[in-house]
């Protein structure tokens, strides 16, 4: 297979019903320090916010931590939800992480709140909407950037270290502007698988060069359960399906164990809905899981694919990242 794409992760930090922050961070070091052996290239840790289940909401923290107990990985976010921060504070924060892991840390950013909108509020004032996105991606770009004369707000330390800022998306509008401003790109189908096609198009074709980037750069994620058989695979599949049933139903979000079957825990709207929410996931052991990557890949061009890999018992999870690593030999072989 040409052009074959780089492979990275993004993780959320997943806490396992009944088990604590404290362990699930120190799964989420071994998890990126296996990734790193195995030749992943990137490892992001996405915001979220009042989401019990989920322990990424300190975002920059984490990339720390991990930056800290690897060695070569980049990592980074996926994303920073601009709209919950000023942009100076994500410049200072990033930074920060930059001149600690230089040449490490990436800076994605999404421009919903990544929570509801009662604890976006409690997270920055009122009246400051996803509405303001560009005009923060460009101060943010200012701030990251060298000092300029007479300049009266600098980020110390962050200006100069021309951390690289990546534009993450679920729709056309993140597509665009991430073209119009020559960023890398990255579409998020390990939830919105819909438009994928139409977004990295769009993005493609109204590229512009910037001082950042000469040529496009495009990323999709997806979701994988990489498994030693098709059925292992269906059977570990239903803990994201738990997962996404609880997101919708307004229940927390804790990391179930795996269950011989669905029936009787969901309805057949409800079934319908999680699998249209997976509807670019890959499942199964190393062949079938290439197989489904031609398919998802053969009508468009990324540059690197990132991958969500909910599965509940942490070794599990580590050895899968074996079998998903196996896939881009078998890739390069096709």
């Amino acid at each position: 297979m040409s052009n074959q794409p780089d492979y990275s992760l993004l993780e959320l930090a997943s806490v396992r019903e009944g088990d604590s922050v404290a362990n699930t961070l120190a799964n989420s070091v071994s998890y990126a320090q296996h990734a790193e052996q195995l030749g992943f290239k990137r490892f992001w840790l996405a915001e979220h916010h009042n989401m019990e289940g989920i322990s990424s909401a300190a975002t920059s923290v984490l990339i720390g931590h991990i930056a800290g107990k690897t060695d070569t990985l980049r990592v980074g976010s996926g994303g920073i939800m601009l709209p919950n921060h000023p942009p100076l504070v994500i410049a200072e924060q990033f930074g920060t992480l930059e001149c600690l892991y230089p040449g490490r840390i990436d800076l994605g950013l999404g421009r919903a709140p990544g929570t509801d909108p009662v604890t976006a509020r409690a997270l920055r004032r009122d009246g400051l909407s996803a509405e303001q996105f560009p005009d923060d991606v460009a101060r943010l770009q200012a701030l990251l950037g060298p000092l300029q004369p007479g300049q009266p707000v600098k980020a110390i330390p962050g200006a100069g270290t021309q951390v690289p800022i990546w534009l993450l998306g679920s729709s056309l509008f993140s597509a665009q502007l991430a073209a119009m401003r020559g960023l890398p790109y990255a579409f998020a189908g390990h939830f919105a698988p819909r438009l994928y096609r139409e977004a990295l198009k769009t993005y493609r074709d109204n590229f512009r060069p910037s001082d950042q980037l000469a040529e496009p750069y495009a990323m999709l994620a997806l979701p994988a359960v990489p498994a030693e058989s098709r059925e292992h695979a269906g059977f570990l599949a239903t803990t994201s399906y738990q997962r996404i049933l609880a997101l919708f139903r307004g229940q927390p979000l804790w990391m179930k164990p795996p269950v011989a079957s669905m029936d009787g825990l969901w309805g057949r709207g409800e079934e319908a809905g999680v699998k249209d929410f997976l509807g670019l996931q890959i499942s199964g052991n190393a062949k079938d899981l290439a197989e489904q990557l031609q398919q998802r890949l053969a009508d468009i061009h990324v540059n690197e694919l990132m991958f969500t890999v909910d599965i509940y018992d942490p070794e599990e999870r580590r050895q899968a990242l074996d079998i998903l690593a196996e896939t881009r030999q078998l890739l390069q072989q096709s």
